[in-house]
């Protein structure tokens, strides 16, 4: 098994300079010398002993990572990159939580992960209060938040990483008007986060400098459990019904979901009531999650740069980790309109090549 002093030796450096390396301040050095110890790492398949690294430093190689819930395939999508990362480049594993939106969960979370020795928590939350999150930090933890942006004037001591959802449901919403779209909805759960928020502001924006401000309207479906985000698709396919069962001219034809889970639900939601997207109905979802483009038909929606997000993430966990003086930061991204198959003009079906159908089995 190799020891530190092999990767060392191996890369042509002192021990002290392959511990920056494992401990996230690889910034101290030449793009070069990192590069050289990163390496050495790799080729030798040299992992740190944790037990030894705890006992010197006070703290485990773990990154607590706080999701609303698991069963949304946007979380599960963003978990992977960060661990991934975490873990190739810096030996940290990931340990996940749910919280469902839950302060107090939140809250109890952040005392577990303390309490084991684990000081850099990634959390992905954007409910509007986030006072529990500065009172980890004031106790060493190192904290970023995803899908929040930061409160103007205020200084919490957190980073804070995000796509620009103002512009995500903006760009969702121009494309349907720009399809001859007149009647909009924008479909969410009920509960008010930041992010929700900026998206329905989005929404509402994009509706209002179109001059179609009187024939829109926001739509807030109560969830069926306090897990509201593990139920969005769900709450979309209720949703879907109850709109299928307005009369024409008040049923909206353009509608953007606030993920793409309830956008997916609103699409079999209306599938089950009789009525066809897009012929009937355009659909816009944010996120674009795998399954979107897998559906039929496949999901236009709106793409965040999750690999980019994840990657600045995780930079930012480990280099305040590595130094508690670097200032915190907020850090936004530009989401990009995917057109695929689920909008349409008004009452004209969408574009697309026809479903074809081997007639033979090929062995």
């Amino acid at each position: 098994m190799s020891k530190i002093r092999d990767v060392a030796s191996h890369a042509g450096v002192s021990t002290s300079t392959v511990s920056n390396v494992l401990n996230g301040r690889g910034n101290r050095m030449t793009k070069e010398t990192l590069a050289r110890v990163e390496a050495a790492i790799a080729e030798l398949k040299y992992r740190p002993n944790s037990t030894a690294r705890q006992l010197k430093t006070g703290h485990t190689p773990v990154l607590g990572l706080l999701v609303p819930s698991i069963a949304n395939p946007m979380y599960g999508f963003i978990a992977r990159e960060i661990e991934t990362l975490a873990q190739e480049r810096y030996g940290f594993r990931i340990m996940i939580g749910n919280t469902y939106r839950d302060k107090d969960k939140e809250a109890r979370f952040f005392d577990d992960l303390m309490s084991h020795g684990v000081r850099g928590v990634i959390i992905i939350s954007s409910l509007i209060d986030e006072q529990h999150f500065e009172s980890a930090g004031e106790r060493g933890q190192v904290v970023v938040s995803y899908d929040r942006r930061a409160t103007p004037g205020v200084e919490s001591g957190i980073d804070h990483v995000s796509v620009d959802n103002f512009e995500a449901a903006r760009q969702a919403t121009a494309h349907l008007i720009e399809k001859g779209h007149t009647r909009l909805a924008f479909v969410s759960a009920a509960g008010m986060t930041m992010s929700r928020r900026e998206k329905i502001n989005g929404f509402m924006a994009a509706a209002a400098s179109a001059g179609l401000a009187a024939s829109t309207q926001v739509i807030e479906g109560t969830p069926l459990n306090e897990y509201g985000d593990s139920m969005m698709s769900e709450l979309g396919r209720i949703e879907a019904v109850a709109l299928a069962g307005r009369k024409g001219s008040e049923r909206p034809t353009g509608i953007v979901a606030v993920n793409d889970m309830m956008a997916l639900g609103l699409m079999a939601g209306f599938r089950e009531a009789g009525l066809s997207v897009p012929a009937d109905v355009s659909v816009v979802g944010i996120d674009d999650v795998f399954l979107s483009a897998l559906m039929h038909p496949a999901l236009t929606t709106v793409r965040l740069p999750v690999p980019e997000m994840a990657h600045t993430i995780v930079e930012r966990v480990m280099s305040r980790l590595a130094d508690p003086a670097i200032p915190t930061g907020e850090f936004m991204f530009q989401p990009t309109l995917m057109v695929r198959a689920s909008v349409a003009a008004p009452g004209r079906k969408s574009k697309r090549p026809p479903v074809k159908f081997l007639s033979k089995v090929f062995e």
